[in-house]
């Protein structure tokens, strides 16, 4: 900027001289950047039994047996009798009620870019004259 300032009075006193003049520019920038990036991941997974049961089971009987039945005096009677008895019984019994599994992943990326530029520019030139004598005023 630059200002240039005259004023002079004349010899007599009855004349004024006044002078002003001014310039410049001026300039002015806005720049404003704004950047976001992001990254997310999950996993997730469940599994479960929810019944599971074995049962097993054995039985064995084992019976033996001897009869003997005699009369005697007049008629002679006689009687015997041998038996065996064996039973075995076997269980085995494998159970699953329910099972089930579940299984997730995910994931996201994001990027954002906000970009501001804004310019100002300005000029100006102004002047300013005057002169006067007793009682006169003109502008030029």
């Amino acid at each position: 900027m630059s200002d240039v300032d005259t004023g002079g009075y004349g010899d007599t006193g009855h004349d004024v001289d006044y002078g002003h003049y001014e310039q410049g520019q001026e300039h002015d920038a806005l720049d404003q950047l704004h950047q976001a990036q992001g990254h997310e991941a999950d996993y997730n997974n469940q599994y479960g039994v929810y019944e599971a049961d074995h049962h097993a089971a054995e039985n064995t009987d084992f019976s033996q047996g001897h009869h003997v039945e005699y009369d005697a005096p007049a008629s002679v009677h006689y009687e015997a009798d041998d038996y065996t008895n064996y039973s075995h019984n076997a269980e085995v019994d494998d159970h699953v009620f329910a099972a089930e599994g579940s299984e997730h992943a995910h994931e996201a990326d994001f990027s954002e870019l906000d970009a501001l530029q804004h310019r100002f520019d300005a000029a100006f030139a102004e002047g300013t004259e005057y002169h006067g004598g007793a009682g006169e005023i003109a502008a030029k």
